[in-house]
């Protein structure tokens, strides 16, 4: 049969990829971890570990298994906390991700009203893309995933997720020229982001007879807008990065019927835990 503290002990193995690591993050020994990896093979009947040279690797069985196992044990902290969350609202934990732009403008509202409401709730934040969330959100990592879909191109939906909209939020040119199109950047080197970020910018170049020629590469809403005053390139960033940081030697110009939906995720069957639910409700009202 299989254990809840053998599966915890294995999903840290695979995630450090060493046992010296998993034991620190655990505050085992090495033995005792090594051993609880003995134990586990043994209830499985298959070998989930190899040793390589001075160190360990999964065997694709291995790999497997830890993969549930990572799953497994987020759900049940998950659970731990749905049941504590439970009693009132007084005590409990809420873990979400998102990326920066929204970590640093919805985000930091809903903490405060969070914290006025439910002060005995614990919130977590973690900076994380949306591909990224909606991942640790499937293995049960976190509880919440801020996410964002461009119109030109939407996320891959899978089985599960469930999505409340929170607020529109529109793309704007960067650039060292007032009143600017895109089609004045044809043969200009444009500053990219993230892969998504990268599709919609092309699909947008695209509408206007060219592909971009991406000579940068930078998610940092700061490095973009300096790349931009000097004269790097030009970028397209969203209206909350603008939000949280604004340089007042670029230009702005709004890429209108073209915006990205901000989105609040959570996974599994409804409802939602009582402490999920209110951090869902003051995230609505922060982004209105």
């Amino acid at each position: 049969m299989l254990n809840l503290v053998h599966l915890k002990v294995l999903a840290a193995v695979a995630r450090h990829g060493s046992v010296t690591e998993a034991a620190k993050e655990l505050h085992y020994s090495q033995p005792s971890v090594s051993h609880h990896l003995s134990r586990l093979e043994a209830a499985t009947g298959v070998r989930l570990v190899q040793r390589v040279g001075r160190g360990i690797r999964l065997t694709p069985e291995g790999r497997l298994l830890a993969n549930r196992a990572t799953e497994i044990v987020g759900r049940v902290d998950a659970a731990t906390n749905e049941l504590a969350a439970q009693v009132g609202l007084q005590a409990g934990r809420v873990r979400l991700a998102a990326n920066a732009s929204a970590l640093s403008t919805i985000v930091p509202k809903a903490a405060a009203m969070l914290a006025r409401a439910h002060p005995g709730l614990e919130l977590i934040l973690i900076d994380r893309h949306p591909v990224e969330a909606l991942q640790m959100l499937r293995h049960g990592e976190i509880d919440i995933a801020l996410i964002f879909q461009h119109a030109a191109a939407p996320l891959e939906e899978e089985e599960g997720f469930r999505l409340v909209h929170l607020t529109d939020d529109p793309i704007y040119l960067i650039s060292r020229r007032p009143g600017d199109s895109i089609a004045n950047h044809r043969h200009s080197a444009w500053i990219g982001g993230c892969e998504r970020c990268q599709n919609e910018l092309t699909t947008l170049c695209r509408q206007e007879g060219f592909t971009p020629h991406i000579a940068s590469l930078s998610d940092d809403m700061i490095v973009v807008q300096a790349l931009v005053a000097a004269g790097v390139g030009v970028a397209t960033l969203p209206g909350l990065a603008l939000q949280a940081h604004r340089r007042p030697d670029i230009h702005t110009t709004e890429l209108t019927n073209f915006p990205r939906q901000i989105y609040a995720a959570t996974y599994g069957e409804p409802p939602d835990p009582p402490a999920t639910i209110a951090v869902l409700a003051t995230l609505t009202e922060a982004a209105t």
